[in-house]
């Protein structure tokens, strides 16, 4: 039977249809739940993909570089410096073995010098270089951050040359910091060899024969220029700077100045030995002759002051009549007073310039000037006017004349080289720079027999009256067959002989200047006189009088010289 249309449902179908209308609402929240799940969890995906797509490709050589760099180090290796060598090979400076610290990112070389105090002025140092030396670095190789650079002296001059080309080492480094291992390493290039003209035992010689005295040794090779020995004493230990050690701030107070260079940097007046110039002068532009005579009473007079020569304030004695010859001979003061009185300052002034004083030689250390005074230079700097008594002081090397013992040096070669003065060269074998100063090969002559007979008795220059050394090629002759323990006896025997010396000429001009506490001694000697090899110039600051104090340095230097040159 049908039911009818509008009959209820059973219970049982509303029951069902309410429960799955219920069902679907939960369903539909679930749904909701798992996207939104899904969708964060795909955002997130794509995130991480995007991360690690940068990590990995965009920037991933960054972070293997940067994750390389905390696992390893790179270590800039010193160049060995280019070693520093005398005119015969001997080494002078060279670097030693490597430093290496553990933690260290530079290794550093130290530089060692064989002979210190004896070349610290010539050679210079080295220190660590600073802010300065790096922005007004000129050389091709630029310096790095940790590296020594030249600070003075030949260090400084040639440190382009010396210095190489620095090296790099890449080594593995563990949780510590330490190195453990070497990955590679790419070698530095060393500096080159420099050779000097320097005679390392001239040196040692003349450094010696100042027994730490206040002055200077300037031995040079007249027909080139080359420089033997350049001695400043007191001097200093350059491995100090190197290695940064106290001392540095004591020799920047020390009273007695070992930094400061007399050879190249100190200013005196030369006295007599300025005389071979003055005279060349006068000689010259026919202010004297040969012939020219001058009375010598003991002393001039200038308005009230009384201007004496050095014989008669010594001894009371004077000399008679004096030409040229016996004026250098015998060093007259009264002689040269007259030539100054007629040549004037300006003319005096001009010859001192044509020998190079007044100026730097160019030997490439630092140099001071010096001082050539004139009229115009004592107006306008001391408001003064210049009196007849300023003349004479100038015509004997005191007053306001200043100079340096390389000027001497090189000024006075002249009378050494025939009339040729060479440019100081400090290494060896480099192209002469020599001028001629306009003397004639007359005037020459009567300068040069002057300065030979001051080296001879009755001369100023006593310590190389007779001048010998010991006849080394005779003595070892005549040794050859004795017994070593007769040798001694035997060349004590020898001594008696004139075998056993070998004589030497020379020709030198003793100098005695007055200074404030005592008189500044200067020598300046060349020989052989008829074909001279070496010129010494001795300065000692303060000393004396310079045939006594100067005189014996320079006769060591000479003996040195001649002996071992056998």
């Amino acid at each position: 039977m049908k039911r009818p249309f509008n009959s209820k449902l059973s219970p049982v179908r509303k029951i069902s249809e309410e429960g799955m209308r219920f069902s679907n609402g939960k369903d539909v929240k679930r749904h909701v739940i798992i996207f939104a799940l899904l969708f964060v969890s795909l955002f997130l995906f794509i995130v991480l993909i995007i991360r690690l797509f940068q990590l990995t490709v965009v920037k991933g050589q960054y972070y293997r570089r940067l994750s390389e760099e905390n696992r390893t180090r790179e270590i800039t290796i010193e160049p060995k410096y280019g070693k520093i060598i005398d005119r015969k090979g001997i080494v002078l400076a060279e670097n030693g073995e490597s430093n290496v610290s553990t933690r260290s990112s530079y290794i550093k070389s130290d530089r060692t010098y064989y002979y210190p105090e004896e070349t610290a002025h010539i050679l210079g140092y080295r220190q660590l270089a600073d802010r300065e030396d790096i922005s007004n670095d000129y050389c091709m190789r630029k310096l790095v951050q940790g590296e020594m650079a030249g600070k003075k002296g030949v260090e400084k001059l040639y440190d382009c040359d010396l210095r190489g080309v620095p090296g790099k080492k890449l080594v593995e480094i563990n949780a510590s910091g330490e190195n453990e291992k070497t990955i590679a390493v790419v070698p530095p290039v060393p500096g080159k060899e420099l050779q000097l003209a320097l005679d390392i035992e001239l040196q040692k010689a003349a450094f010696k024969a100042l027994n730490n005295r206040k002055g200077a040794v300037i031995a040079l090779k007249p027909s080139t220029g080359e420089v033997l020995a350049l001695v400043s004493a007191p001097s200093f230990h350059p491995d100090a700077f190197e290695k940064g050690l106290p001392e540095v701030s004591q020799y920047f107070i020390d009273k007695n100045k070992p930094l400061f260079d007399r050879a190249t940097q100190g200013t005196y007046p030369p006295g007599s030995v300025i005389k071979p110039i003055f005279a060349s002068g006068g000689l010259e532009d026919n202010f004297i002759t040969e012939k020219t005579i001058v009375q010598d009473d003991g002393y001039l007079t200038a308005g009230s002051l009384r201007f004496g020569n050095w014989y008669f304030l010594e001894y009371g004695k004077t000399e008679g009549p004096v030409d040229v010859v016996k004026a250098l001979r015998r060093s007259n003061d009264t002689f040269f007073y007259k030539l100054g009185g007629a040549m004037g300052p300006e003319k005096m002034r001009q010859w001192a310039q044509l020998f190079g004083l007044g100026s730097v030689v160019g030997i490439g250390l630092d140099e001071s000037e010096g001082l050539l005074p004139s009229p115009f230079w004592k107006t306008e700097t001391l408001k003064e006017n210049w009196y007849l008594g300023d003349t004479y002081n100038y015509s004997i090397g005191q007053g306001y004349l200043l100079v340096t013992p390389i000027q001497i040096a090189n000024a006075l070669s002249a009378f050494a080289n025939n009339g040729y003065i060479c440019k100081p060269q400090l290494l060896k074998n480099a192209k002469p720079e020599c001028k001629k100063v306009p003397v004639s090969q007359k005037n020459l002559a009567l300068i040069q027999e002057g300065m030979k007979q001051a080296c001879a008795t009755g001369g100023t220059g006593w310590p190389l009256f007779d001048f010998k050394v010991k006849n080394v090629t005779a003595i070892a002759k005549a040794l050859q067959d004795v017994p070593e323990d007769k040798k001694a006896s035997v060349e004590a025997s020898l001594q008696k002989t004139a075998d056993y010396w070998r004589p030497i000429s020379t020709g030198c001009k003793t100098g005695t200047a007055e200074s404030q506490a005592n008189s500044d001694a200067w020598f300046t000697a060349y020989a052989p006189f008829e074909n001279p090899e070496i010129i010494v110039t001795v300065f000692l600051e303060e000393a004396g009088q310079g045939s006594d104090i100067a005189g014996p340095v320079a006769k060591e230097v000479l003996k040195t010289y001649f002996e071992r040159s056998q």
